[in-house]
């Protein structure tokens, strides 16, 4: 089989439902290590808000958050237990918390130090969301210059700036909740398909985060890193790196800066991959993925239907 390059992308917050992980956890015994090792190392039950919900605890950042790594991470083990060819080299990305989903695929730190460092990213969110209360909306529709307008007129109003540049024609903003009321207005003025606030708790990747940065930046000093084995492409600049440093400095600007996914994604397909596969919940990048490129190949990997499809069309291929 020809050497290929495969882009293993992870979900983040907003594809978490409950179940997730569950059909994972019944079936594969390297999920079901990994979904019990955290509900020790965790200090709460985990399984239960995964499996059962409610789905207002699971959406929780401070669960959500543990919660999607950790799926992401079990599905990551099952993948590697049932896929090793080694003429198959590998790229890792992750969207805003799935990063950490990647760079632990990519050897950067364990389960234990991940699940400590997703938690503490979850608190410190969180309190700087109470801090500083905000919102998000997705504008479709309109290009990253028209939107990039909308948040610097919006900002008479409060902070508002674009958090999460995801797709062509798909932006979310982020900024206090009269700001993002007048950039949905404004965008719905300049011919946005669609502008509409989203359902989360907080400005996430905004400026309003920056004492979250802050403390995380405090928080990464306490952790020593390895090298990726793989290169981890990352949010914050596009940008393809395995040094133990500047994913360290990258982590900490992450939180207050924007997502460059749609640019991540187009940096993987320089660096020649055409095949990606979601691994974790839901098929939430998938789908921003065709809006980008039609030309790639997307798999997901997430349940025993979507890993026996997305393991046949490795093999075949």
């Amino acid at each position: 089989m020809a050497k290929r390059t495969l882009g293993l992308i992870f979900p983040g917050q907003g594809s978490q439902y409950v179940g997730m992980g569950k059909e994972l956890y019944e079936r594969y015994p390297e999920a079901k290590e990994t979904i019990d090792q955290a509900n020790d190392l965790l200090g709460f039950d985990l399984k239960t808000i995964l499996f059962e919900g409610p789905e207002d605890l699971l959406r929780q950042t401070q669960n959500t958050q543990p919660a999607i790594f950790v799926v992401s991470v079990a599905a990551y083990r099952v993948f590697r237990s049932m896929y090793s060819s080694r003429s198959d080299s590998f790229l890792f990305a992750g969207h805003s918390l799935g990063e950490y989903s990647a760079l632990c695929a990519a050897g950067v730190f364990n389960l234990p130090d991940g699940l400590r460092l997703v938690k503490a990213r979850g608190e410190f969110i969180k309190a700087a969301s109470d801090r500083n209360p905000g919102t998000m909306a997705a504008v479709l529709g309109l290009d990253a210059g028209k939107v990039n307008d909308i948040c610097r007129q919006a900002s008479a109003a409060g902070a508002c700036t674009a958090a999460n540049f995801n797709a062509p024609g798909q932006i979310v903003i982020s900024g206090t909740t009269d700001a993002i009321d007048k950039a949905v207005a404004l965008a719905t003025e300049m011919g946005a398909s669609r502008s509409i606030k989203l359902s989360v708790s907080g400005p996430f990747h905004s400026p309003l985060m920056t004492t979250a940065s802050e403390m995380m930046q405090k928080e990464l000093e306490k952790y020593s890193f390895s090298e990726a084995v793989s290169p981890v492409i990352t949010n914050v600049d596009a940008q393809a790196t395995t040094d133990v440093q500047s994913i360290k400095e990258k982590l900490v600007q992450q939180i207050n800066h924007s997502v460059l996914w749609e640019d991540s994604i187009k940096k993987m397909i320089a660096m020649n991959c055409a095949t990606f596969i979601e691994i974790g919940p839901q098929r939430v990048l998938s789908g921003l993925l065709r809006r980008i490129d039609r030309n790639v190949a997307s798999y997901n990997f997430e349940d025993a239907k979507s890993i026996e499809k997305t393991l046949a069309a490795l093999q075949g291929a």
